[in-house]
């Protein structure tokens, strides 16, 4: 399968604008001796910054590929971090600890259960020190704009996993990151509840012109949000081949109707099935 690692990112205006991603043959290996075990081996990237716009990249590959140990690499959280070898860089500088500039979301959600929905989402906030008028001013503003208008005292036993998934979403947009980092955000909702949440989280991309990286195991969706896709192999886990794909700007229906839309995820499928042991989904 070709390499075709060196395909540009948007190009920034300023030659002088550091990259918000750079990965340099970064490897992570797992214990040691006999018993290690290689997570990513010699991941090669660059993702630009695009001043005014960001750029969504989604990953895929088969199941121990090594996909969350570079999210994490990148979040600087143990014990994906630091990589054995290679250099990651974010903003010109080498990865050194977790940091306001980087939000992760996973399906977990991550909520805290004491907590009501203004709550959560206000809650990085007041580890910064805003005060509360204005924390849950902006928080108000954010259950607006994920659909949660009613919904903000209660507590996250009364809400659906979708519903759930949007505050998680609004806690970590609203500290404006520079880059999200987002592991398998939609994986455990409805089909129904999973295309909507694919479009609000590219209205709230537009809206925020930050960096994202999306691990997904659907083609459909990896290719509907992606302005390009990273294809991974297993064993070891490595970056064999980055796709660029058209920006749609119909819904996720709609666009999977289009010819070139079918005809990039039958390719893109057929390319994870070919790296895969197992056959790879559709999905949505």
């Amino acid at each position: 399968m070709a390499n075709d690692q060196s395909s540009p990112a948007p190009a920034a205006t300023d030659e002088n604008r550091p990259n918000v991603v750079k990965f340099t043959n970064v490897s992570k290996v797992f214990g040691a001796g006999p018993a290690a075990k290689t997570a990513i081996k010699d991941v090669t990237f660059t993702v630009e910054d695009a001043p005014a716009k960001g750029e969504l990249i989604t990953i895929v590959g088969p199941s121990g590929c090594g996909k969350s140990t570079i999210l994490r690499i990148i979040a600087g959280l143990k014990p994906h971090f630091p990589p054995s070898s290679g250099e990651a860089m974010i903003f010109g500088k080498p990865v050194a600890e977790p940091g306001p500039d980087r939000g992760l979301v996973d399906q977990k959600y991550s909520l805290l259960p004491h907590l009501n929905v203004l709550e959560n989402i206000a809650f990085g906030l007041k580890l910064r020190g805003m005060n509360r008028s204005e924390r849950l001013d902006l928080a108000h503003s954010w259950t607006r704009k994920v659909g949660l208008d009613g919904s903000e005292h209660k507590y996250p036993s009364e809400l659906s996993g979708g519903m759930q998934q949007r505050v998680a979403i609004a806690a970590t947009l609203v500290l404006r990151p520079r880059i999200l980092l987002m592991d398998e955000p939609f994986g455990a909702l409805d089909p129904g509840i999973r295309l909507r949440m694919q479009e609000l989280l590219i209205q709230l991309w537009k809206e925020q012109e930050a960096s994202v990286f999306l691990v997904t195991h659907s083609v459909e969706e990896a290719v509907y949000l992606g302005d390009r896709v990273f294809l991974m192999a297993a064993r070891p886990g490595r970056l064999v081949e980055i796709l660029n794909v058209p920006r749609p700007e119909e819904s996720p229906e709609q666009c999977r109707r289009k010819p070139w839309f079918i005809e990039f995820s039958q390719s893109l499928l057929k390319k994870l099935e070919d790296v895969s042991e197992a056959p790879a989904t559709v999905g949505v």
